[in-house]
């Protein structure tokens, strides 16, 4: 045990904690002794307080290889095995994970416990749609394994349930064959909201889409570029890895205020306004382009960022981004980056974020005056009759969390009735009542 300061991607909050690193897996039953109350901890790449507690169990040692099926993709992992890493082996062999969120850098337990999503929600649904069958450490049950078909009931709360449900010990998933390791991407210039919200629907045939927003300028959404993209037939399979760079330390101010914020984004609009319609690009700078720069998160300063996501019904996403952007503009608060989605049908887990319609993502400093003004843009959420992303949340009131969530007495029940809602806590589980 070592006790140290820590704090999710987004820095804010930042805790004192005892840590307990487990090395092999038949160390957990002992560590879990140990912790009266904790939460698992992999790769710190949640953004908020999901995966912080005073007491908390290491467990990204827990990363190997356990099966692997050429024929039809089938692989079987330790659950602290990185998205990175699995790319790394089998994007050369022509295999490619069905969905993957922003960045490689995610354990396949923190995928699984946050469901993630990526830019083909609305064609291919969640991470969980791909997965077959979980193996799961219980405290006073032992070892669990549950599916759709066994132990469902525990399959729709772990997928989704940010590692509330029991520590999870292996992953199996169903690996996507692709025929390159590039995306051909399709560049659109965009102007004004309808006009975006309008090429979502035009291309909800494309496999892949994503659009980026500037928020600073003026007019909210006066300034956007859709991404259209589709895996690549004539290209190879590996790719030259981009130098990465990093950002050595943290500056004892934040390098992110309005004037950066204005001079990133017209920058960002030029770069894709040279940029040729239609290109080749590398998987890497189209899924992640902020990996390249390692510990970018720094930029925002000892006091960190928030980042603030929420989806609302397509009835509804006119009305609703519209407001947000009145909000910010009235405010000047402009969010450092902007990025939106067309998400598909909801699936069945219990707090899985995703429903049809359209997500935003905001990034802010951290501010007392911008947890002010994200106490407005709730509102504007619930009034739309939308919800919030958990692994991203550092701040949002059980109330108004609630509202979003129709089958949270479910999961609550559920963690009542494996004894869990005492051993496995995290600030957030705490904080919404989970």
């Amino acid at each position: 045990m070592k006790e140290q300061d820590i704090s999710g991607w987004g820095g804010f909050p930042k805790i004192k904690a005892k840590l307990y690193e487990a090395w092999e897996r038949e160390e957990i039953p002992d560590l879990l002794n140990k912790i009266s109350r904790g939460i698992p901890f992999a790769l710190g790449r949640s953004y908020g307080d999901s995966a912080l507690s005073h007491e908390i169990l290491l467990v990204k040692r827990l990363n190997h290889f356990l099966f692997f099926d050429p024929q039809t993709g089938l692989l079987r992992a330790e659950a602290g095995v990185s998205l990175r890493e699995i790319i790394r082996v089998f994007l050369p062999r022509g295999w490619f994970l069905p969905v993957v969120p922003g960045t490689q850098f995610v354990t396949l337990g923190g995928a699984v416990a946050a469901d993630i999503h990526g830019k083909n929600h609305h064609h291919d649904g969640c991470f969980s749609e791909f997965v077959e069958e979980l193996l799961l450490f219980i405290p006073g049950k032992g070892l669990i394994c549950t599916s759709r078909k066994e132990n469902p009931e525990l399959f729709y709360a772990t997928c989704g349930g940010m590692g509330l449900t029991g520590i999870i010990l292996e992953v199996s998933l169903r690996l996507k064959q692709v025929p390159s390791a590039f995306i051909k991407q399709t560049t659109l210039l965009l102007s004004g909201l309808e006009e975006i919200l309008e090429a979502f629907e035009e291309y909800q045939q494309a496999h892949y889409t994503v659009s980026w927003v500037d928020c600073s300028a003026k007019d909210p959404f006066s300034r956007a570029v859709l991404f259209i993209g589709e895996h690549a037939e004539d290209a190879p399979l590996k790719t030259l890895s981009p130098k990465s760079k990093g950002i050595p330390f943290t500056p004892p101010v934040s390098l992110i205020h309005p004037w950066s914020i204005r001079l990133f984004n017209r920058l960002y609009y030029r770069r894709a306004l040279r940029r040729p319609q239609t290109s080749l690009v590398s998987i890497e700078e189209f899924f992640f382009p902020l990996d390249k720069w390692h510990n970018w998160n720094r930029l925002y300063g000892p006091k960190g960022f928030l980042q603030y996501q929420f989806v609302v019904p397509k009835a509804e996403g006119l009305y609703a981004l519209r407001e947000i952007a009145r909000e910010l503009k009235k405010t000047g608060l402009s969010s450092s980056l902007a990025v939106l989605k067309l998400f598909g049908p909801e699936n069945k887990n219990l707090l899985s974020f995703p429903m049809e319609g359209y997500t935003l993502a905001l990034d802010f400093p951290y501010s007392e005056e911008r947890l002010k003004l994200l106490e407005r843009l709730d509102q504007i959420v619930l009034e739309s009759r939308g919800r919030f992303y958990l692994a991203k949340d550092a701040r949002l009131k059980a109330s108004v969390f609630e509202k979003g969530y129709p089958q949270i007495d479910r999961f609550r029940y559920l963690r009542e009735k494996l004894g869990l809602q005492t051993k496995l806590q995290s600030l957030q589980s705490q904080r919404l009542n989970l």
